[in-house]
């Protein structure tokens, strides 16, 4: 079918949601999270994680379904992540999804949660197609990726060590904010300025790596050292800049590798490109170089279900179902379904 109705399922870390899409046409979107619940912790525990799945998921796969105003004997398939993230999160949605696709008989489609990131921009764009570089940023993957066709892309360069959400989370802990680092960190830079110098990432090696080991090293001894010496300094400044040290690299490869591939399109997505420095500067790059820039909406670069059901019509169209002995993958290489 050209616009089947499919049903997204995603329950990857802790966000249970469900969204329902015809085509690129996006019917509903709905998300129970137990991040307030993991906050206290400082971030999140698996267990509870699962426990809140568990009581969350059919619940928002109703409301998905009455806000789209379809009965889920309409559905044409069921999409849902099966990895990368948490196995026990993971198993409670892809079982769901399993039953639900059972009883329905209609096809099961497997999604890589790192490649619905990739999905995301077709929602915001219905006309999107490749070729296009795509920046990809959030919590556990970092890539510029040049998308050849729908289903497939070629890596052009990752981070070495830690992910940017990772990293925004690390630092997060060592300027005393709350879990999840990245949203505090944002708010808290908006306070301060690029004023601490900080080290240059891969400085003169060129391509598309990144590394975020020596920037995070640096601003902890930074930070522990005038604690030590009752040095008062400003966090603010820090967060500042250590927010543009860490995103602004990130804009200048990927307008380079638009202009290498000669493609006139970029897109984003992973939750860190929620970041409105990282949008506005990611923006106004593009701009000066002539380029298109397609970023979903906030909602749908952090862990959302539309962005699931999104590659889950990529995968349809190619005919790509899974089987219902699939099972629940911790860890996936990014370049697989």
């Amino acid at each position: 079918m050209k616009e089947p109705l499919i049903l997204g399922i995603e329950s990857s870390c802790d966000e249970t949601a469900a969204a329902v899409i015809r085509g690129r046409s996006l019917l509903s979107d709905e998300i129970i999270s137990s991040a307030q619940l993991q906050a206290k912790f400082g971030g999140v525990v698996p267990e509870l994680a699962s426990r809140a799945h568990t009581d969350a998921v059919d619940e928002v796969t109703s409301r998905a379904l009455r806000s789209a105003g379809v009965k889920k004997e309409e559905l044409d398939a069921v999409a849902v992540t099966y990895g990368a993230g948490l196995l026990g999160a993971l198993l409670v949605g892809l079982s769901f999804a399993k039953g639900l696709a059972y009883a329905l008989n209609i096809p099961l489609i497997g999604v890589n949660h790192i490649r619905g990131h990739l999905a995301a921009a077709y929602l915001e764009d219905a006309a999107l197609e490749p070729p296009f570089v795509t920046l990809l940023a959030s919590g556990g993957h970092t890539a510029i990726l040049y998308a050849k066709t729908e289903t497939q892309f070629e890596i052009l360069g990752g981070t070495l060590d830690d992910a940017a959400g990772e990293a925004f989370d690390k630092i997060a802990r060592v300027l005393g904010l709350p879990y999840p680092g990245g949203p505090h960190i944002e708010a808290l830079a908006r306070e301060g300025n690029p004023v601490i110098p900080m080290p240059r990432m891969l400085k003169g090696t060129g391509g598309y790596n990144f590394s975020y080991s020596g920037l995070k090293t640096y601003i902890i001894n930074y930070v522990h050292t005038a604690e030590q010496r009752g040095e008062a300094f400003s966090r603010a400044d820090v967060a500042c800049s250590f927010q543009h040290a860490a995103l602004d690299i990130l804009i200048q490869k990927t307008v380079e590798a638009a202009s290498e591939k000669k493609t006139d399109t970029v897109t984003a997505g992973g939750g860190v490109i929620a970041n409105g420095y990282l949008r506005e500067k990611l923006a106004e790059a593009c701009r000066r170089a002539g380029l298109k820039l397609v970023i979903p909406v906030k909602r749908r670069c952090t862990d959302n279900a539309a962005m699931i059901a999104a590659e889950g019509l990529i995968q349809y169209r190619a005919g790509n179902f899974s089987p219902f002995t699939i099972n629940a993958v911790p860890s996936i290489p990014l370049h697989m379904n």
